[in-house]
């Protein structure tokens, strides 16, 4: 299988074998062999939950330095809406526009009116067209591999529209040929960044043939240079840059892209643990009487990203309050939808968890799955290097791993086969699970 582009690196020479990782990843992307972490590829959706969790700081995203946008003549910076939620005391956006002309760029064209224009479109397509419902939101690009790679039965039903960072991409570009007369090539469109996934849609897009966007720089880099500028911005000087209201501004936090499709029965969920509960329950047909739900990976929305600064919590009372300010909605697409807003073309199931190519031998592979699961302690340790007994009996069968990995075996063969003592072979175990009743532990 072909790897593909991801912005969640690993640093081995950081990494202690921690173990936190494997646990909390959502595709069960990671294994720790021989004291160090390694990242599955085909498995990973770029979430960024292991850079949050790692307390050695081994996880990193890969987003581009300041400094590539210099390699064009005319520079656009497309600014998240989560970007404005950074600042303490904003009511202005024109300040954050303004700095960002100051530290390099040519023009800004704001994310937030491409969130107002796929609003518009998901509100059309909700009314009119005969969707498969619970219609599921397409902003998340880690939500969207997320179900690619977890939930493929439920790919029909992602609503099959572009993000509003591309939207915003194909406008800028359009605005500045015009402008300028440049060739596309000398325009360079720059996303600031909250987080890993939005980097990875960017290198490595889906259901579409291209972007718009040349590359992402993380809020995080900008963020102290922006704060620089705009203390000595003048208001009175400020450019009037701003194209977006409230429903534009709303989509960095959890429920503003829900609210502004204007229907009451919608679900919007954040955390990447909160969305899986949410796809089972859609998987499950729980939830046939909503009509769109919005999943957001990172806690509280863009605005809980790992590449920001701020507390996503402070981040989304900012943002309510630099909302007071603002009209309800500055853009609205005029005539029909235009196509270039759709995927180029469907999204395909990416099988990364089938054990095998075929279903005979998937069946044996599952059958001898079973029944390894049920030689193991099923305590989902981690301490074999796998999140699950049941991950590891996946790795056993594929040759990625050994019996001998489970060190509650280990202790019993060697129970069965020694004449140590008790104590001595107690300490095999690791402290948090010594003691526990054996009758616990399933042996077979």
């Amino acid at each position: 299988m072909s790897t593909v582009f991801h912005s969640v690196s690993l640093d081995k020479d950081k990494c202690l074998g921690c173990m936190n990782c494997i646990k909390r990843c959502p595709t069960q992307a990671i294994r720790v062999r021989r004291g160090k972490a390694t990242i599955i590829s085909e498995r990973c959706i770029d979430c960024g939950e292991c850079i949050r969790i790692c307390p050695h700081h081994a996880k990193s995203a890969m987003s581009d330095p300041l400094s590539s946008i210099e390699e064009y003549k005319y520079k656009i910076a497309l600014p998240a809406p989560s970007l404005y939620g950074q600042f303490n005391n904003l009511d202005d956006v024109n300040f954050v526009l303004t700095a960002l002309l100051q530290i390099g760029f040519d023009s800004v064209f704001e994310v937030a009116k491409g969130a107002e224009i796929v609003s518009d479109a998901t509100r059309r397509m909700l009314k009119n067209q005969n969707l498969i419902k619970p219609v599921i939101s397409t902003a998340c690009p880690a939500v969207i591999r997320l179900v690619r790679v977890r939930y493929p039965e439920l790919i029909d039903n992602l609503i099959t529209l572009k993000t509003p960072m591309d939207e915003s991409a194909r406008l800028a570009r359009i605005e500045a040929r015009e402008k300028t007369g440049l060739d596309d090539k000398d325009i360079g469109v720059f996303f600031i960044t909250p987080c890993p996934a939005k980097i990875t849609a960017i290198k490595s897009p889906l259901a579409a043939d291209h972007t718009d966007v040349n590359g992402a720089i993380a809020i995080s880099e900008v963020y102290p240079l922006l704060v620089q500028k705009m203390d000595k911005l003048d208001r009175e000087k400020l450019e009037a840059l701003e194209q977006s209201g409230r429903i534009g501004v709303g989509w960095a936090a959890s429920g503003g892209e829900a609210s502004a499709s204007l229907t009451e029965k919608y679900i919007a969920a954040d955390g990447i643990e909160n969305v899986i509960k949410i796809l089972e329950e859609v998987e499950d047909e729980k939830l046939n009487d909503i009509e769109f739900i919005e999943l957001n990976a990172c806690t509280g929305g863009c605005v809980g990203g790992c590449l920001t600064v701020a507390n996503n919590f402070v981040a989304k009372t900012r943002l309510t309050t630099l909302k007071k300010y603002l009209p309800v909605s500055c853009n609205h697409i005029e005539q029909d939808i235009p196509k270039e807003l759709g995927w180029d073309y469907p999204l395909e199931p990416l099988s990364v968890l089938k054990l095998a190519d075929n279903v005979t031998d998937s069946m044996k592979l599952m059958n001898q799955v079973s029944e390894m699961v049920k030689s193991f302690p099923g305590l989902d340790c981690g301490t074999c290097g796998a999140p699950t007994c049941r991950a590891l009996a996946e790795d056993i069968v594929r040759g990625y791993a050994s019996v001998d990995d489970c060190i509650f075996r280990i202790r019993n063969e060697m129970a069965s086969s020694t004449e140590l003592n008790d104590n001595d072979i107690d300490k095999l175990i690791p402290v948090p699970f010594r003691g526990i009743d054996e009758e616990k532990l399933k042996w077979t």
